[in-house]
């Protein structure tokens, strides 16, 4: 099974919902949903509904996006940045129930498997942008987590949702070198030093779960492992930078993941769910070919933990 990218809206409107709090696959997801609407287009017109969300929105929210120009739509971790022709930066964070709907009329597009009709505007439409490429896009979000801010693009690398962020997981600094250099020394467990978004940014217990099975690698082993008395990264370095990758990969291309308790009456958004090899699926038989383990589900730092302790060590 594979699900295809986000390229294309409907007519009746693509609600990208993302439900407990996204990562880095969910985001990207959502960002290549919204670039053909948002990117390259003009704000004619911007309505907000409330005078906050989880923070308030910045002094003349509205005033300063209309009539600037979308010049690139890009991601950093769990946010989406949004470049202004003003020299302004849009950015945007989904929270735990954002989503964004967008809508053009008379627009017939193949949808994508992972995509989900939306038809009447919602009680928690907090934010609608009108744009010259004919797209309203909406912001939803009933639980109000989420947030949209202006940065100057000047000032970004100093914000302080930003500023402490390690490496992005795709991108090319991000190595087993880099992950050696971060993990030596440490006393702290592999899956607590792949959850510091200083360390590496973007990954949650979803995908730290995926990528940690896949590499054969236990996430109650010291992050000292991935180090040897050099500093130099070890096999195991190698193997969890490639898994953590793969598994990144492999979750944007399905949409990212939606999880079952959490389905909301117009449905999920992803379909890495149903490739999970052990999130969620305690006391079920390990899926790596050969292995006779169970999954098993253990709490560490106050969260859930799904790991194999046959084939991970």
């Amino acid at each position: 099974h594979s699900a295809r990218h986000a390229s294309a809206l409907s007519p009746a409107g693509i609600e990208y919902r993302k439900v407990k709090m996204p990562e880095l696959p969910e985001v990207e997801t959502v960002r290549r949903g919204l670039e053909p609407a948002m990117e390259g287009a003009r704000f004619l017109d911007v309505k907000t509904y409330r005078p906050d969300l989880r923070f308030p929105f910045p002094k003349g929210f509205a005033r300063r996006l209309i009539g600037t120009t979308v010049t690139g739509l890009g991601r950093r971790a769990k946010y989406i940045v949004a470049d202004l022709s003003s020299g302004d930066v849009l950015l945007m964070h989904l929270g735990m129930s954002g989503s964004f709907r967008a809508q053009k009329a008379g627009r017939e597009k193949d949808m994508g498997e992972f995509h989900h009709p939306r038809g009447k505007p919602g009680k928690h439409d907090h934010v609608v942008f009108t744009l010259s490429s004919g797209w309203t896009v909406t912001f939803n979000d009933p639980r109000r987590f989420g947030f949209m801010k202006l940065v100057p693009r000047a000032e970004l690398e100093a914000e302080p949702m930003l500023r402490n962020l390690g490496p992005e997981p795709l991108g090319n600094s991000f190595d087993a070198t880099m992950l050696a250099a971060a993990a030596r020394g440490k006393k702290t467990s592999l899956k607590a030093l792949l959850l510091d978004q200083r360390v590496v940014a973007g990954l949650g217990n979803i995908y730290v779960a995926e990528a940690l099975h896949r590499a054969h690698l236990s996430p109650r082993r010291s992050a000292s492992i991935l180090a040897d008395r050099k500093g130099a990264p070890t096999p195991a370095a190698n193997e969890l930078v490639a898994a953590i990758k793969y598994v990144l990969q492999d979750a944007v291309r399905a949409g990212g993941s939606s999880l079952r308790n959490h389905r909301l009456p117009d449905g999920e958004l992803g379909y890495f769910s149903h490739y999970f090899r052990v999130y969620d699926r305690a006391g079920e038989a390990c899926s790596q070919p050969g292995c006779k383990g169970k999954i098993r589900r253990i709490v560490q730092a106050g969260r859930s933990t799904f790991y194999c302790p046959a084939c991970q060590r």
